[in-house]
């Protein structure tokens, strides 16, 4: 399946909300507005994207041209992209709550580095409080006959981070993708053992993490927002991977977050398969959402 059947097949539950709209020959803008609500775009973004599209339908547009070409306009420029390069191992940092499906996304982006930089990337399975996540981690390097590096459950996660440090360097593996707890006692708790990783990385790798990327679970709609702010206060973070957009129909939040934090969305994640990471591409998000 090509890239963008991938997309629009994720995003299908989003585009049925905005169905009614194409063809319209008189256009009820206060219904198209509820459409965006109903997609989980926040109040005051949608109501700046219908300004937009309404100059553009006043051009003779027709109106679901003029509402992609809106919701284009409002995303940042250019095509995001992971920072790669082989002067010194790469770090890639995934962050997010537990069930946003970061350790599966571990293991897409390592499927994905071998294919788009030839690399040799390296696991780690920082996430010592879940021992499924270290078994699930472990089984996807088995399945994609990569290294992990990992420690016994309840482990120092900064330890094991070290630990995969060291060996990434001896076995020249680049990138290492670490996986990440997504649930401590506290909020604060959480942040600070990730602040601890960080400092670890920091100290052992020139330039600290080259990606620090939250997984975004897009099932739970708006409150990934508040998620983006609270990860986003601790950490720098870099891009944001969206998943489970195919079992939702709240694929439009994605344009508060860009508006709000200035993070671009680099990947989504369209199935539950290793080659289901797809690299964000605004156009193709803007024809899967309208019709």
């Amino acid at each position: 399946m090509f890239l963008f059947d991938k997309v629009k097949e994720a995003l299908t539950r989003t585009r049925r909300v905005f169905s009614s709209v194409v063809g319209m020959d008189s256009v009820n803008w206060d219904e198209i507005l509820e459409k965006f609500l109903l997609v989980d775009v926040g109040s005051d973004i949608a109501q700046e994207i219908i300004k937009d599209a309404k100059k553009r339908w006043l051009s003779a547009a027709p109106i679901e041209i003029a509402l992609k070409e809106a919701i284009e306009s409002f995303l940042p420029e250019g095509k995001p992209q992971l920072f790669f390069t082989n002067e010194h191992p790469c770090v890639w940092l995934l962050v997010g709550v537990n069930g946003s499906g970061k350790t599966t996304t571990c293991a897409k982006l390592a499927k994905y580095a071998i294919e788009e930089f030839k690399a040799s990337p390296l696991l780690v399975a920082a996430d010592t409080f879940r021992a499924a996540a270290i078994d699930q981690l472990k089984i996807w390097g088995e399945k994609l006959n990569i290294d992990v590096i990992s420690q016994k459950e309840n482990s120092d996660p900064a330890a094991v981070v070290f630990d995969g440090l060291k060996a990434g360097r001896s076995r020249k593996r680049n990138p290492i993708i670490v996986d990440t707890a997504g649930r401590l006692h506290t909020k604060d708790n959480l942040m600070e053992e990730l602040k601890k990783i960080n400092r670890v990385i920091g100290k052992e790798i020139e330039g600290e993490p080259s990606e620090i990327l939250l997984v975004l679970d897009a099932s739970t709609g708006l409150n990934a927002v508040k998620q983006a702010e609270v990860f986003n206060q601790s950490l720098k973070i870099t891009g944001i991977i969206l998943t489970k957009l195919d079992s939702s129909a709240k694929g439009g939040y994605v344009l508060n977050i860009t508006k709000k934090f200035n993070i671009p969305v680099k990947f989504i994640g369209v199935g539950e398969g290793v080659d289901d990471l797809v690299p964000f591409d605004k156009t193709q998000y803007a024809e899967g959402l309208i019709p």
